[in-house]
């Protein structure tokens, strides 16, 4: 179960907005149940809140990740990422993460200094500070996602076009791509739910079997929420779908 959590509040976000407006407000809610084979292994829930930085209204993202029932007592997972964020440009100002995943913690801030591109990494568990030169317009691993909710683009993707961000995690850059397959009506708890479907790149290896074992699936509309995310893992496979919302900002469209 290591990471998998992760895996979820990095997946949950991935979605795009043709408008202008933003795709999101704050209040936004989402709730999703993960399963680990057969098994309901947690949950992971994405809010977003308002916030002051330097007198100035950011939004404030906080996503979690639990394990629940047998889960927990094998491999016990709370996960918390924070991402506080410019509500006209997207660019974060600060990222805070705690996590421990059976055992293995890290409690770490993140200061970013867009105008001199550094960001300056307070490691809380190591009692350790480190400034790090980035890229410009790089995201955090929250921000990155409600930055892609209103990417531009989405309305020029043809089947396997790709759009890629530059994201810091873990005190590196890393490159993010998303690669767009169609569109695809599924089933939900909420009704049969039109969709955009994605695949995100990821590094294979002790997590993942392939470059495009992860499927996003997300609302044809102009909220463009997750739905559904499944994994084919090196060992099993991981299936989270949305269980519970509120606050969009559009209707949600769901046919009955």
């Amino acid at each position: 179960m290591k990471k998998l959590v992760l895996i979820i509040l990095i997946l949950t976000t991935l979605a795009f907005d043709t408008q202008k407006e933003d795709a999101f407000g704050t209040g936004e809610y989402f709730k999703f149940r993960i399963h680990y084979g057969i098994v309901n292994a947690g949950y992971a829930t994405l809010e977003i809140k308002e916030a002051t930085i330097n007198n100035k209204k950011v939004h404030h993202a906080v996503g979690k990740g639990y394990t629940t029932g047998m889960s927990k007592f094998f491999f016990k997972v709370e996960d918390l990422y924070e991402s506080y964020f410019d509500r006209e440009t997207g660019s974060p100002y600060r990222y805070i993460r705690k996590i421990d995943e059976g055992g293995y913690t890290k409690n770490q801030e993140g200061i970013f200094n867009q105008a001199e591109n550094r960001v300056l990494v307070k490691d809380y568990k190591r009692k350790t500070e480190k400034t790090i030169v980035i890229n410009d317009n790089v995201q955090d691993i929250i921000s990155s996602f409600y930055y892609l909710r209103n990417h531009p683009n989405i309305d020029k993707l043809k089947s396997g076009d790709a759009i890629t961000i530059d994201m810091f995690f873990d005190e590196e850059i890393t490159k993010f791509k998303l690669k767009y397959i169609g569109r695809q009506d599924i089933t939900t708890k909420f009704g049969t739910v039109s969709t955009m479907v994605f695949k995100p790149l990821v590094q294979t290896g002790r997590v993942f079997k392939e470059k495009e074992s992860v499927t996003l699936w997300i609302t044809d509309d102009n909220n463009k929420v997750p739905v559904r995310i499944k994994a084919d893992l090196a060992v099993g496979s991981l299936k989270a779908d949305l269980d519970e919302y509120k606050g969009l900002k559009y209707p949600f469209k769901a046919k009955k």
